[in-house]
């Protein structure tokens, strides 16, 4: 049987990156859900549908197979079973996804191929509702945050090192702006699945957040 750890919690708290280090340290699949909405997105571009057709969309979305394996380290993205990963991050990909993301039918499929990917392989899976509904069985689960204000300076240290000047105060608006919508959205809301660990990453460094969610994995598998 697979073992899995969910991750969820509020934007800029680190899932991605803390997740990615997690599934490399124990030799799990780290699924980037993101890349499953943008494999859909490119199945319903190569099927001629207008972004803005919901319905279509609606009834396409049931014949795409997408998965995720790796090759040499490298995530790489199965649709159909044709590896399409160097295609992800074409523009009208980007597009079709960010106007399909939020059909409930889509989000019903992906979360029913993530579920059978979890069956398969262990896997680390971080997001919003992880924990709540996508892996409600998953072994380990933690609840990842930090404080609103630590959230944005990080974000505005990331852009400062990329050379794109911001306003740490407007950060935090749309941060805190984020979170409401999160939390208070209709379709699975951002919260704490009442089996989580919270873990609190406001003064630790990624290797001590990676460190205290594997000794947690370790503790549940006791």
């Amino acid at each position: 049987m697979s073992e899995n750890i969910a991750i969820d919690g509020p934007a800029g708290a680190g899932k991605s990156t803390i997740a990615k280090r997690i599934a490399c340290r124990l030799g799990f699949i780290y699924v980037d859900t993101g890349a499953m909405y943008r494999a859909m997105a490119l199945y319903l571009l190569e099927q001629g549908i207008d972004p803005a057709d919901h319905q279509k969309i609606e009834n396409c979305c049931e014949a795409a197979d997408i998965s995720i394996t790796y090759q040499n380290g490298e995530q790489q993205v199965l649709l159909n079973g044709e590896n399409i990963t160097s295609r992800l991050r074409e523009e009208a990909v980007g597009n079709m996804a960010s106007a399909s993301s939020g059909n409930a039918k889509v989000r019903e499929k992906l979360v029913e191929l993530q579920r059978i990917l979890a069956r398969k392989v262990n896997v680390v899976m971080d997001g919003r509702d992880i924990g709540t509904q996508v892996l409600p069985d998953a072994g380990t689960k933690i609840y990842l945050t930090a404080s609103t204000a630590i959230r944005a300076k990080r974000r505005y240290d990331e852009l400062l090192e990329k050379g794109v000047t911001s306003s740490l105060k407007e950060i935090e608006a749309d941060i805190s702006g984020r979170d409401h919508r999160d939390m208070t959205r209709e379709i699975s809301p951002l919260k704490q699945a009442d089996d989580a660990v919270l873990v609190d990453s406001s003064h630790m460094s990624i290797d001590e957040v990676v460190d205290e969610i594997i000794k947690i994995y370790g503790e549940n598998k006791r």
